[in-house]
């Protein structure tokens, strides 16, 4: 196990390295000047100029790779344009943010999801079962911002029980996490619900239930355990996604997130932040994707890593 997580390890520095050429030549696409963003657009030409030279955007473009690349490798992420502060410590705190709403989002989604599809395996094709499948398509269906607005209309502006924006309070969490998790909630209870089907179809269960064991116990310590493995590998890819792809959610509540921190430097055309951004969120998904292989072994001892 020691020296599998040690080569994933090691796989993290190429896939780093691809990630790097790649948005920094998505982000040099763009249209438009981060020196006349930075200068303003009523800055003399010789202003502009001035500010492109010390931004290093006057060099040719694997000279500014090779400069990204080495102040990567020296834990530097470069300097805001926008705000001509480091671009670690504009993205670090809001990604702090991002994280903690995802974590609860998925907590809530593994909760929900994974009791409702229990259950709703156990009892298939009941009424139950219906109501189950009904709520996760539309889960699956509804769109982030729609639903998040519906949210904020009802439980903020109708009833004031939670506030619309901003983050402060765990009550500022409430809306924008329901929102988030709303989707994942759904998948996992498919996926439950069809994982739990297939287990319970084994011989292992029969027996089981023919040894007298309480339904309760087979259920939980005999279906489920067996069943986690899709389940964990949705729960893994699902809070990777939900670390890149909360800006919906942030940007309708007003959350200060990496996910609109991109957006507005991508906006400002604020090259390092976006560029530290999108690699901190990749970074996070390999690392991710590390713990659940992982986690697969202690919940199933015939997988082992050589």
């Amino acid at each position: 196990m020691s020296s599998y997580i040690l080569r994933r390890l090691l796989l993290l520095i190429p896939v780093l390295i691809g990630v790097a050429i790649i948005v920094f030549g998505i982000v040099r696409l763009l249209p438009g000047d981060p020196a006349v963003a930075m200068a303003g657009v009523h800055a003399t030409p010789q202003y502009i100029s001035q500010v492109r030279a010390e931004l290093g955007l006057d060099e040719p473009i694997h000279v500014q790779f090779g400069v990204f690349v080495n102040r990567l490798f020296e834990g530097d992420l470069g300097v805001s344009t926008r705000t001509r502060r480091p671009a670690a410590q504009e993205i670090w705190p809001r990604f702090k943010n991002t994280v903690y709403l995802t974590a609860i989002a998925l907590f809530i989604a593994s909760l929900v999801g994974i009791t409702a599809g229990v259950i709703s395996s156990v009892k298939p094709y009941s009424i139950y079962d219906q109501v189950v499948m009904m709520f996760s398509l539309f889960g699956v269906a509804a769109p982030v911002f729609w639903l998040g607005l519906i949210l904020m209309l009802i439980f903020s502006v109708n009833l004031g029980w939670f506030p619309s924006s901003g983050m402060g309070t765990p009550l500022h969490f409430v809306l924008p996490s329901l929102t988030l998790a709303a989707n994942s909630t759904a998948l996992i209870a498919r996926m439950t619900r069809s994982s739990m089907l297939e287990v319970l179809k084994n011989d292992y269960i029969t027996t089981a239930r023919a040894k007298g064991l309480k339904e309760k116990a087979i259920i939980i310590k005999h279906a489920l355990r067996n069943a986690l493995i899709p389940i964990t590998t949705i729960l893994g890819l699902r809070f990777g996604m939900l670390l890149g792809g909360a800006v919906l959610t942030e940007t309708v509540f007003s959350w200060p997130g990496v996910g609109r921190l991109m957006v507005d430097s991508i906006l400002a055309r604020d090259y390092p932040v976006v560029q530290g951004s999108v690699l901190l969120l990749a970074l996070m998904f390999v690392i991710i994707n590390l713990f659940v292989d992982i986690l697969y072994a202690f919940l199933d001892p015939q997988i082992s890593y050589s």
